[in-house]
């Protein structure tokens, strides 16, 4: 398309290309294609070598400056025009450097005039547009991270959970979960990030920082440059740019903060992003909290259920098993050492006090959190036998493993414990094994001491003991 003075007629512009500028300024619903559209038809229409167009507010559309022609404008001879969308300036349209080395004329400023009108329009059309995508976004993200919440994540997955979907949303570097500490200041918990997030988790906010008194507040902090803005403290501040800490509070409690910061040299976070992102982390916080209650309704119901199982296997079952043992022992003395059936009898004594142990055991199982790893001995026992076999071992207690035996005894009795189950799991045929602590038996020399006893039902023992 030609700038040629030619193509005007006494002095009045061609319309036909002004109207394929027009068209093609208004042909696009994307912001940056909309702005480098109005610079690029500028040039065309007037000539110029150089066009660019600044805008006035960089933040509120993440956008400082569309240029064509890639040369810096000369210093003299440059044409300005202002943009307005509705009352506000957006911008200047600059224009420098006609081909024909002539000077910008009347017909050139009232050709740019009728573009900035049209572009203020366009502009205006393309906001609308961007925002409501951007909004759109975001609520479906919020949808999404509220449903994967309230599906049954533990809490520790449930904050990664809002950090990575955050971060998506806001095209962040990172999405960082804090949350208060007991000593008043807040500590990074889990972190999202496109590399190892190690040397970030842990970081910690010190109490009175200008940054903290705020999210305490429950006061959003926007952070142009985290690297040089005063108020971030931390060792990890040099590693970003643009930041939003959003607090995440519902039912007037503070759950923790939401971080998203950009990398160096990003774009600043725009007005809209903000509001978005800050009702992102009111939606997140509710969900957490919706979350953690019906989590603690399950919970609860599990313990109930259990209690109630526990309860029924002590005053039913084991009571039945005790006094059918009872019944046996004296009908084993009332025939005496010359009964046929006195070895019998002995034998189903026998296997009626196993049966009775490992009952007990099971209620003891049955009383642990079922969610939450276990901190005791017992529990721990019956945590490793149940992960690594893909059959329920019988395992049996003898006396009170849980308060005799210290903690650095209890380290090697679970490793020696992996040793024989990893053993076992590798044989095929395998399908009984009994395991039994026991802290019952002293050492020849009289020590206190706890055995461990693990047997395949194959003829194979593997023992392990150490004094107590």
């Amino acid at each position: 398309m030609s700038a040629d003075p030619a193509d005007r007629r006494d002095g009045v512009p061609d319309l036909s290309r002004l109207l394929e500028a027009v068209l093609s300024v208004g042909s696009e619903l994307e912001l940056r294609t909309t702005l480098q559209h109005i610079v690029d038809g500028a040039a065309e229409l007037t000539g110029a070598r150089y066009a660019a167009l600044g805008t006035t507010d960089p933040g509120q559309d993440g956008l400082t400056e569309i240029r064509t022609g890639g040369a810096e404008p000369p210093p003299t001879g440059v044409l300005s025009v202002p943009i307005h969308v509705q009352d506000e300036v957006f911008g200047h349209l600059h224009l420098a450097g006609k081909q024909s080395d002539a000077p910008f004329t009347a017909e050139d400023e009232q050709l740019l005039h009728v573009l900035a009108a049209q572009a203020g329009i366009a502009i205006g059309n393309a906001r609308l547009y961007e925002t409501a995508r951007q909004r759109e976004r975001w609520i479906e993200g919020a949808a999404a991270v509220t449903t994967a919440l309230l599906t049954g994540e533990r809490a520790a997955d449930a904050l990664l959970t809002v950090a990575e979907g955050a971060r998506a949303l806001a095209d962040a570097d990172a999405g960082v979960i804090l949350q208060p500490t007991e000593t008043g200041g807040m500590e990074i918990v889990t972190a999202s990030t496109f590399e190892d997030p190690g040397d970030i988790v842990g970081t910690t906010i010190a109490p009175g920082s200008p940054v903290l008194v705020q999210l305490l507040g429950g006061e959003p902090v926007f952070i142009d440059d985290s690297a040089t803005d005063p108020r971030m403290t931390t060792h990890v501040r040099h590693r970003f740019g643009p930041s939003m800490m959003l607090p995440l509070q519902a039912e007037g409690r503070l759950i923790g903060t939401l971080a998203l910061p950009r990398r160096p040299g990003d774009r600043p976070y725009t007005a809209v992003e903000r509001s978005l992102a800050t009702q992102f982390a009111s939606q997140a916080a509710l969900a957490l909290v919706l979350a953690d209650a019906r989590h603690g309704r399950e919970r609860l119901a599990v313990y109930e259920d259990r209690d109630r199982i526990a309860r029924d296997l002590h005053d039913l079952v084991v009571q039945r098993l005790f006094a059918t043992g009872m019944l046996l022992e004296s009908a084993q003395r009332r025939g005496g050492p010359a009964d046929p059936a006195h070895e019998a009898l002995g034998r189903a004594v026998d296997e009626l006090q196993s049966t009775v142990q490992e009952v007990r055991t099971a209620i003891f199982a049955l009383q642990q959190p079922p969610a939450e790893a276990p901190t005791s001995l017992r529990g721990k026992v019956l945590r490793e036998a149940a992960a690594a076999l893909a059959f329920q071992p019988s395992t049996r207690f003898k006396g009170p493993v849980d308060s005799l035996v210290p903690d650095q005894v209890a380290i090697r009795l679970l490793a020696a414990l992996r040793r024989a189950l990893a053993t076992a799991s590798r044989q095929p045929d395998v399908s009984r094994l009994e395991i039994t602590v026991d802290v019952t038996t002293p050492l020849p020399d009289g020590r206190d001491a706890v055995r461990l006893r693990v047997y395949n039902g194959e003829g194979t023992t593997v023992s392990w003991r150490s004094p107590l």
